[in-house]
């Protein structure tokens, strides 16, 4: 976090200053690791998700400044950036650009049957090869979310921005920002309610932080 509340100091004299986008992975749900829930609606957050998001707006409370919050259309998503967003007295806009993979037909499976299938090895080795039955292929979700934050930053240049999304949008953005090739995505980790920053300026995006979690590390769990 110190990281992020630094940038605008260590920054060099001229030039204008990055955009940080504040990447929030949406808190734990009743079938957190277990299911794939991708965009079916009705999942809300668990008992202990809701004190992540909690916890998680207090974090960002302490940030000298949020220009604005925003969040994937999913009630997870939704339900984790509203007490980011009333702690910094700020109203909650919603995204579609920020929306989970679409998983189609695979929606809603459970995990372990799903890893039983072949396909699952090309889904964990050769991502960038890969598209869900009836629904989006990874590279479409990686220049989904890549062009997202593009917009949000345009929208607010020199800003902080907090975007509460999913895990595997999150991991495809910090594999664009690093220049790591999208079939190594899955070995990044993004933790239910974690922050991953991102400062993005003129000479291409910075990785401040990568899956901080506000106990210091964060269940391993699949979305």
């Amino acid at each position: 976090m110190a990281a992020i509340a630094s940038r605008r100091s260590t920054r060099a004299a001229k030039g204008p200053a990055p955009t940080v986008v504040i990447l929030v992975r949406h808190g734990a749900t009743p079938t957190t690791g277990q299911v794939l829930p991708g965009r079916a609606a009705g999942l809300h957050l668990s008992e202990a998700g809701r004190a992540q998001a909690e916890a998680v707006g207090q974090r960002l409370a302490a940030l000298e400044r949020v220009d604005a919050v925003y969040a994937s259309p999913l009630e997870r998503a939704q339900e984790t950036a509203r007490p980011i967003a009333r702690a910094r007295k700020l109203r909650v806009r919603t995204d579609r650009g920020l929306d989970e993979c679409d998983f189609g037909r695979w929606t809603g499976a459970e995990l372990k049957a799903l890893a039983k299938k072949p396909e699952w090895a090309t889904v964990q080795r050769y991502p960038s090869g890969f598209r869900f039955p009836g629904g989006e292929s990874f590279p479409e979700m990686q220049t989904r979310i890549t062009a997202t934050l593009a917009r949000l930053c345009a929208a607010h240049p020199g800003g902080t921005v907090v975007a509460v999304s999913h895990a595997d949008p999150i991991k495809a953005a910090v594999a664009a920002a690093v220049g790591t090739h999208l079939d190594l995505f899955q070995r990044i980790v993004i933790s239910p309610c974690s922050i991953t920053a991102i400062a993005y300026g003129a000479t291409g995006p910075v990785v401040l932080t990568v899956n901080s979690a506000a106990d210091g590390a964060g269940p391993l769990e699949a979305s």
